[in-house]
């Protein structure tokens, strides 16, 4: 009797934070995972932890290159044969105030957050048919509503609309879509820490696992968190 093969989770962003987070509770969950991020230094310790080379695969990758995330789709594929669940969360914030931050950090953040996002889930696609799979994005509860002077809540509401039209277009493949939108996370985004009451990576993984560990009839398409003490 042939055993259910393992599913293969693709996450990017994954050398800290949420990514890692998710990393941890993906191979808790019995998959094998593929951590993408552009330095593969926490990468590869994290991919150590989690059981080395028949658990986990460390990929260097810039979501804003194209080449790099084909590339990254075709390791996954060639490593392990099959891609079943691919998490578009690498991203990166910016002051709020349209006389803040440089014009260049503003292009790179536009550029990760929503290119990258939309060149993950083209790459992904395919083998998310394949595998009648599940795509992830990490949008933001300032992707709900607009904050002062932020154009890091505009990159989001872009997520928002992606996941959407994304869920649309897949709509009788078989894939799944969820759109996770995080509150007040303690995670290295924030550089001075989230403060007291923030939610943790690991609330925000296991909001992913309940998404993907969903019936395949079942699709949630928005899970919005928020710290019981955010009011807004």
């Amino acid at each position: 009797m042939s055993s259910t093969p393992q599913k293969v989770f693709l996450i990017t962003g994954a050398s800290t934070g949420i990514g890692a987070a998710t990393a941890r509770h993906a191979v808790d969950a019995g998959h094998r995972v593929v951590l993408a991020a552009r330095s593969t230094d926490k990468l590869e310790a994290l991919a150590a932890e989690l059981g080395g080379a028949d658990h986990a695969l460390a990929v260097a990758c810039d979501v804003t290159e194209w080449d790099q995330v084909e590339a990254l789709v075709k390791t996954t594929v060639d490593t392990f044969g099959r891609l079943d669940i691919a998490f578009a969360n690498a991203g990166f914030g910016a002051s709020r105030g349209f006389l803040n931050e440089s014009p260049e950090h503003w292009k790179a953040m536009v550029l990760t957050n929503v290119y990258g996002a939309a060149l993950t889930i083209r790459a992904t696609i395919p083998q998310l048919t394949e595998t009648k799979g599940h795509l992830l994005l990490t949008g933001s509860v300032a992707g709900r509503r607009a904050l002062p002077g932020s154009l890091y809540s505009a990159t989001k509401w872009a997520v928002t609309a992606m996941g959407e039209s994304a869920r649309q277009e897949l709509n009788d493949t078989g894939v799944r879509v969820t759109l996770i939108e995080p509150g007040m996370v303690d995670t290295p985004f924030f550089d001075n820490g989230a403060g007291d009451g923030a939610l943790h990576a690991d609330d925000i993984a296991r909001a992913v696992m309940y998404a993907v560990g969903q019936p395949p009839h079942v699709d949630v398409n928005e899970i919005l968190i928020r710290p019981t003490a955010q009011g807004t």
